[in-house]
């Protein structure tokens, strides 16, 4: 099975609501899409959202990065040789991490098509199902109260709460949904790098004495900040979660070392694609540390990627997999099956992507 050619195109979905944290607001999950096409018909999908507030990737950045440089490393690739293409894939840009992934995940998924399997099976994983938490978007804490009900209400039983607008109000929206769910409902805090090394010990501190009952915080400040987050972590009984601290598995390695976190948030668009986050899974399972799989505002094709891979590695207890949830509708034929919070992959090979509707396919590099 060879490559023969990258198709490009883009594809929107509305959301059900705004969907808001302290970096952004979004109404629409807008993103591209990539189909690697081989010799024998089958189509392997891909996919990359211009998440430019996280990763910095642009829409024209994520095109013209697979259109020049990763396409011509791919087009007569063999399948079957995985590592090789994608060692191409890394090695094609410095950077542009969300191109990279949109290609990695459409290599794996004709390498599982190639070897007739599904990407989880070819892993070794034995689940089959699991549960997502849902995000409460940042707003007025009587408003955030109300979404939160709603989602108990719709079967959810962990909510992911969006903060780092103001921490002294982020503890008013914070409390407000505790007590509008009541204590048997898991609660996570994710303050988007929003809040400054002491005013997150200051709150989580609040939060503990409150009896809160927090199961852990996110991402309490600023990316580069690892001696801050180290802070906090030394500082404070919840537990702390990176998120964009940790891209690469580089970046791994020096939260690890420095226990500056007590679990790390692995999504696909940051690190690079499956092949960097299985390398983070094994370090951070080496180090007894547990991890959560994220997903940015996307469609089902990279969420079910990172499904596949949820389902594979133990070391991976956690999981913010909802944008799907959140979208008006779902133009993806197979992949992860959602029955409410409940999260199930199909049989087919690969990701068990059937196709993509509503694309507005563009550019074709052939070879």
């Amino acid at each position: 099975m060879r490559i023969t050619e990258l198709r490009l195109g883009t594809l929107s979905i509305p959301l059900k609501k705004p969907f808001k944290t302290a970096l952004r607001s979004t109404d629409t999950v807008t993103t591209n899409i990539v189909a690697l096409v081989a010799d024998t018909g089958d189509v392997g999908y891909g996919e990359a959202p211009p998440t430019v507030a996280i990763t910095g990737d642009t829409d024209g950045s994520i095109t013209c990065t697979l259109a020049t440089r990763i396409a011509p490393a791919l087009i007569g690739r063999d399948v079957s040789e995985l590592q090789d293409a994608v060692s191409a894939v890394a090695h094609s840009a410095v950077g542009n991490t969300s191109a990279k992934a949109a290609a990695d995940i459409a290599l794996h998924d004709l390498w599982g098509k190639l070897c007739g399997q599904p990407l989880s099976r070819l892993w070794g994983g034995t689940k089959r199902t699991f549960t997502t938490d849902y995000t409460v978007s940042l707003n007025a804490p009587e408003e955030m109260a109300r979404d939160a009900v709603e989602a108990v209400r719709d079967g959810y039983d962990a909510l992911k709460i969006k903060v780092g607008v103001d921490f002294r109000l982020d503890l008013e929206r914070i409390g407000a949904v505790r007590r509008a769910v009541g204590p048997e409902v898991l609660l996570r805090v994710d303050a988007n790098q929003g809040w400054t090394p002491k005013e997150a010990i200051r709150a989580i501190r609040y939060m503990e004495d409150e009896g809160l009952d927090i199961e852990l915080v996110e991402q309490p400040v600023a990316c580069h900040d690892i001696e801050g987050l180290k802070w906090v972590t030394d500082a404070v009984e919840t537990a702390i979660l990176a998120d964009e601290s940790v891209y690469s598995p580089r970046d791994a390695l020096r939260l690890i070392s420095l226990r500056a976190a007590d679990m790390l948030n692995i999504k696909l668009m940051k690190s690079g694609g499956l092949s960097g986050a299985l390398t983070i899974c094994g370090m951070a399972e080496s180090a007894g540390m547990e991890c959560m799989i994220g997903a940015m505002m996307e469609s089902k094709v990279s969420v079910t990627a990172a499904a596949h891979l949820a389902m594979a590695r133990r070391v991976v207890t956690r999981y913010d997999l909802d944008p799907p949830i959140l979208c008006a509708s779902d133009p993806v034929r197979g992949g992860v099956i959602y029955d409410g919070a409940a999260l199930e992959l199909n049989d087919a090979p690969g990701l068990g992507i059937e196709s993509v509707e509503g694309v507005a396919w563009g550019e074709i590099i052939k070879g």
